[in-house]
C-alpha cells in the first residue's frame, strides 16, 4: 500500500505541475500586443510597429477589425494615427521614417486598440537636428567621387540662396514651407461607415484634405488642431460602428450632408490663404446651420404649435 500510495502521489504531482506550466504558457499570450523594433530612434531611422491580435478572425465581421495605432509626443500632442489590417494569423505590422511630426526629444507613447482590447509601449527619440534631409543625403550617394562633387556641393547654396530652407516635416511649395503629408490619419468614422478605405466617399475626403486643405498654411494649421480633437473620440465611434449595423447606417446618413457641403471645394479655385480661410469658414458655418441651427428651429416651431 505504501508503494502504491507513493506512485499515485507522484502521478498527481506531475499532473498538477504540467497543468500549471500549460496554464502559464497560455496566459503569456496577450489579447493584444504591440512592440517596436527598437527602444531608441534617431532622425531618419525606420520605426516598425508590430504586434499580435489573439482573437482575430477574418471570417467573422465582429473579429476582423483593423488595429488602430495612436502615437503621442512627450508633451501629449497627437503625432499620427495608423490603421493596420492584421494578417489571417492575427499578426500586424507597419513602418515609417522617424522625423516630421516626430521631432521633439523624449518618450513617445504608442497606443494600440482593437475593439475593447488595448495595449501600449514607449520608445525614445533623440530629437531632430532641423537640417534638411536632402543636404544630408548628397555626400552618402557619391562616396566614390567625393573629390569631384565637392565644388558642386558648395555651388548649390549660392543658386538657391533666395529660397527658404524648410525644416523636418515641411516641404517647399510656391516658395512657402507647408506641412508635409503624414502617413496614416485617415477618416476612421467614414471608413467604418462605408466599409473600406477605398470607398468613393472616403477617397473623396482624402483628396479634399491632401489636394486642397493641406496645400495652404492656414489649412495645415487647421488640420493639426482638428486631428488632435478628432482622434480623441473617433476610434471608439468607429469600433461601435463595426459592432452595431444600425448605428453604422445612422452615421452614414448623418455624414452625407457634410460630404455634400465639402464638394463645394471641388468647384472653386483656391490660390491664396485668404481664399482658403473664406471658403473654409463658409463651409464650417454651413455645417453648423445644417446640423444645429436648422434642427433647433424645427423643434422650436413644433413646440410652439403645441
Amino acid at each position: 500500500m505504501k508503494l502504491w500510495g507513493k506512485f499515485f502521489l507522484a502521478v498527481l504531482a506531475l499532473s498538477l505541475l504540467s497543468y500549471g506550466i500549460s496554464g502559464a504558457a497560455y496566459a503569456a499570450v496577450e489579447p493584444l500586443s504591440v512592440t517596436t523594433n527598437k527602444e531608441f530612434y534617431g532622425e531618419g531611422n525606420t520605426i516598425t510597429i508590430s504586434g499580435f491580435v489573439k482573437n482575430f478572425d477574418a471570417s467573422d465581421p465582429q473579429k476582423r477589425m483593423d488595429v488602430t495605432i495612436v502615437i503621442t509626443a512627450p508633451n501629449g500632442n497627437l503625432v499620427t494615427v495608423l490603421q493596420i489590417s492584421p494578417s489571417s494569423d492575427g499578426n500586424y505590422s507597419d513602418s515609417f521614417t522617424a522625423g516630421g511630426m516626430i521631432s521633439a526629444e523624449g518618450d513617445y507613447t504608442v497606443k494600440a486598440k482593437w475593439g475593447a482590447q488595448s495595449n501600449q509601449i514607449v520608445f525614445k527619440y533623440g530629437g531632430s537636428s532641423g537640417a534638411p534631409v536632402v543636404e544630408e543625403e548628397v555626400p552618402e550617394s557619391t562616396q566614390t567621387e567625393v573629390v569631384d562633387e565637392e565644388p558642386e556641393a558648395d555651388e548649390e547654396p549660392d543658386m538657391e540662396s533666395s529660397q527658404p530652407v524648410c525644416g523636418p516635416g515641411t516641404v517647399l511649395k510656391n516658395n512657402v514651407c507647408i506641412a508635409e503629408q503624414q502617413k496614416g490619419g485617415g477618416c476612421l468614422i467614414a471608413t467604418a461607415a462605408f466599409g473600406s478605405e477605398m470607398a468613393p466617399q472616403v477617397q473623396f475626403l482624402r483628396e479634399i484634405r491632401d489636394n486642397t486643405v493641406l496645400q495652404t498654411q492656414s489649412g495645415s494649421t487647421f488640420m493639426t488642431g482638428f486631428n488632435q480633437f478628432y482622434y480623441s473620440f473617433s476610434p471608439a465611434i468607429a469600433d461601435y460602428e463595426r459592432e452595431n449595423s444600425a448605428f453604422k447606417e445612422t452615421v452614414k446618413i448623418a455624414i452625407t450632408p457634410m460630404l455634400t457641403s465639402l464638394a463645394i471645394l471641388n468647384h472653386v479655385d483656391i490660390d491664396s490663404e485668404e481664399e482658403m480661410l473664406g471658403y473654409g469658414i463658409g463651409i464650417i458655418l454651413l455645417n453648423i446651420g445644417m446640423y444645429f441651427i436648422a434642427p433647433a428651429a424645427i423643434i422650436f416651431k413644433i413646440r410652439k404649435r403645441k
